[in-house]
């Protein structure tokens, strides 16, 4: 079984981080939501709260496979503040382990200086933060250990790619049967 932990942090875009939290765990994998800002609830951009499973700060990385930063603003304002989700990002992608971020999310992998080079999705009217990247404006964009998603509209087709990613494409398909999605 593979590993996640996806990163909430006040302000997060609750449909994009919990749709790829359910739909990773339909798949079979385990995942942590890990609370971003001292406090343990999350309050969302539209006043939802969440109680995260863990601390980001407090949490041992080594066994993860994955890390997602979900949208949302404030959101990824705060996630990129972090020094915590900064250092998961960069030992991970250094390691070559997967990398994924959705809506504003890719802006903060591009100020952590993942993006170089490399082909990526965001928000409409974000690519200028994108520095050093490729945008592509597609829903989903994936090069090499790096997952995007453009807005909360490709959330599911999102999540899907990487429940292929971690636990095979067999898993992502019996996901996508069993919430009936087409596309």
């Amino acid at each position: 079984m593979s590993k996640a932990v996806v990163f909430f942090a006040p302000g997060v875009e609750e449909c994009e981080g919990l749709l790829v939290v359910d739909i990773l765990r339909r798949a079979g994998a385990e995942v942590v939501i890990a609370a971003v800002g001292g406090q343990r609830t999350v309050c969302s951009a539209r006043g939802i709260h969440i109680v995260a499973d863990a601390m980001a700060e407090a949490l041992d990385y080594t066994s993860f496979d994955l890390c997602v930063l979900p949208g949302g603003l404030p959101g990824v304002t705060n996630l990129q503040a972090d020094a915590t989700v900064a250092a998961v990002c960069r030992q991970f992608a250094a390691a070559g382990k997967r990398v994924a971020a959705i809506c504003a999310g890719p802006t903060a992998l591009a100020a952590f200086g993942l993006l170089a080079g490399k082909r990526a999705t965001v928000y409409p009217g974000m690519e200028d933060k994108l520095v050093g990247a490729i945008s592509t404006g597609e829903a989903v964009t994936v090069d090499g250990n790096l997952t995007t998603g453009r807005a909360l509209g490709s959330a599911i087709p999102f999540a899907l790619a990487l429940a292929a990613q971690l636990e095979g494409q067999p898993a992502a398909d019996r996901v996508r049967q069993a919430i009936v999605y087409g596309g």
